[in-house]
């Protein structure tokens, strides 16, 4: 027996072929990607924070939200027609990102009671549907809040410590892709909807207000060791069925106002990114416009193979999202008609035409 070896402890040695095992079966049963990555380049892991647009059952045992899908008919289409809590018929944009990059084909929730410790090692979500940048929002829909997301990401960067020590978790950090998606629920539900920041800012200051929080939450995860972040801007709310039910008259046409918003707090988003990869040594803050894709999708649908774009697959589509789609709110026959699954969210197939969008254009920045 060499030196080397008359120093390691047996339980060190098994520990060590432990590791190297768990590693070598990740490796081995990682899924083909659909994009290419550059030469020498590696992504082990993906990290998501966020809202509903990203959620795959984080806010399934929060009995005190609205914000909840895990029941029926959501989740029609995924796998075994299983309702996990995610907000669409099918798979969301978080599984569609680890499937593209050849991960895993699904990323689960962090507070899934089922989660295993090999789950950790290639990424989870921390999102919860109804959350948002302004702390505001998370109260009003009973949401996990944003600091309340880094602190479950502290959490699990102990556990993953645990599993892989602390060398490998450095690295799973810096070399991963995390991906923060909010903004949405702020504009519409807490300014435009609640009217509770309204009388306190003017739309100019509230959208600033936001994207201050997204920089001091970027800042963190930085500290924490995360270097590739993509964050998604605001989508064009104002086309969404439920607004346009609510505040779209009688041919329920886009709000303008609402868009407009929109598009402010991304030009805003998109320039705060920029000073911070100035200012924060070897980051990658990617801008992700989601905006201008799911409004062309809207406009030109019949070009995308669709056939409604002003309502979602369930119910009437005009107004059934979370608790409110439900086993009463029967689905339309045939969910590939429709670019919306409810009244906010998108469908899979959707989702998907988005996915493989923004990682054609946006891929490359990452790295």
């Amino acid at each position: 027996m060499g030196p080397l070896m008359k120093l390691r402890s047996p339980l060190a040695f098994c520990s060590s072929m432990l590791l190297c095992f768990i590693v070598l079966l990740l490796v081995c049963c990682k899924i083909k990607g659909v994009v290419e990555l550059p030469p020498n380049v590696s992504v082990p892991a993906v990290i998501v924070f966020g809202d509903s647009i990203m959620d795959t059952g984080n806010n399934n045992n929060n009995m005190q939200t609205w914000a909840r899908c895990n029941f029926a008919p959501y989740g029609k289409d995924f796998p075994a027609g299983i309702p996990t809590g995610r907000f669409s018929n099918g798979k969301v944009p978080s599984d569609l990102i680890v499937e593209e990059l050849g991960i895993k084909e699904l990323l689960p929730a962090y507070l899934d009671p089922n989660l295993q410790p090999k789950d950790l090692i290639t990424g989870v979500c921390f999102a919860s549907g109804g959350s948002g940048y302004d702390p505001l929002t998370s109260k009003i829909s009973t949401a996990i809040t944003l600091p309340d997301q880094i602190n479950m990401f502290k959490k699990y960067l102990e556990k993953l410590k645990g599993i892989v020590g602390e060398d490998r978790t450095k690295f799973i950090v810096a070399n991963s892709v995390f991906l923060l998606v909010q903004g949405s629920n702020d504009i519409y539900n807490t300014y435009f909807l609640s009217h509770a920041r309204q009388l306190q800012y003017d739309l100019p200051t509230y959208t600033r207000l936001l994207v201050t929080s997204a920089s001091n939450f970027l800042k963190e995860i930085y500290e924490l060791g995360a270097r590739r972040v993509g964050v998604f801007g605001a989508p064009p709310i104002g086309c969404v069925p439920f607004v346009r039910t609510v505040l779209g008259g009688i041919v329920r046409e886009c709000v303008e106002n609402q868009n407009e918003a929109c598009k402010l707090f991304n030009n805003q988003l998109s320039e705060e990114l920029d000073s911070l990869n100035q200012n924060l040594p070897n980051s990658r803050m990617v801008y992700l416009d989601v905006y201008n894709p799911l409004l062309d999708i809207i406009q030109n649908y019949q070009q995308y193979g669709y056939k409604v774009e002003d309502r979602g697959c369930c119910g009437t589509g005009e107004l059934e999202a979370a608790v409110i789609c439900n086993p009463l709110a029967p689905p339309c026959p045939d969910v590939e008609d429709y670019i919306f699954w409810d009244s906010f969210h998108p469908s899979e197939s959707a989702y998907k035409k988005l996915v493989a969008s923004l990682l054609r254009k946006h891929l490359y920045q990452f790295f």
